[in-house]
């Protein structure tokens, strides 16, 4: 499994920026990202729980994830978990130190979440669809 989630984050990385849908109500959301980690075995990005994006995770933590790299794309599905760990926070802040410019482990509004249940197609035009769970 940590071979999946190693595989994803290294394609979400190269990708620089990739797209995460949310539901609000009847109506998808996207918008784009550009943190990733991995922790503790898992593959973590991060918000404000300021902003709607966080509020449609915690009423409906179903996500879609969508990056493109050399040609190729990823579709990836799965729950996002919020994490209130400040260990799992502070791995984010590690990971990608442009957000300490942002955010502080104990600011109150910076929080990460991780990916469970998680299914993901990585697409090309030329070659047959490869999938990963974790």
């Amino acid at each position: 499994m940590m071979e999946q989630v190693q595989k994803v984050y290294a394609f979400l990385k190269e990708s620089g920026t990739f797209y995460i849908a949310t539901v609000d109500g009847d109506r998808p959301r996207v918008r784009p990202f550009g943190a990733i980690a991995v922790y503790d075995g898992r593959l973590y990005s991060c918000t404000n729980n300021r902003k709607q994006v966080f509020a449609q995770m915690q009423a409906n933590p179903h996500v879609e994830i969508s990056g493109m790299a050399n040609g190729k794309w990823i579709r990836l599905e799965a729950e996002a978990v919020v994490d209130a760990d400040p260990a799992a926070r502070a791995a984010m802040l590690e990971a990608c130190p442009e957000l300490k410019s942002m955010y502080s482990l104990d600011d109150g509004i910076f929080e990460v979440f991780y990916l469970k249940n998680a299914t993901g197609s990585f697409c090309s035009f030329t070659e047959e669809p490869e999938v990963v769970r974790f």
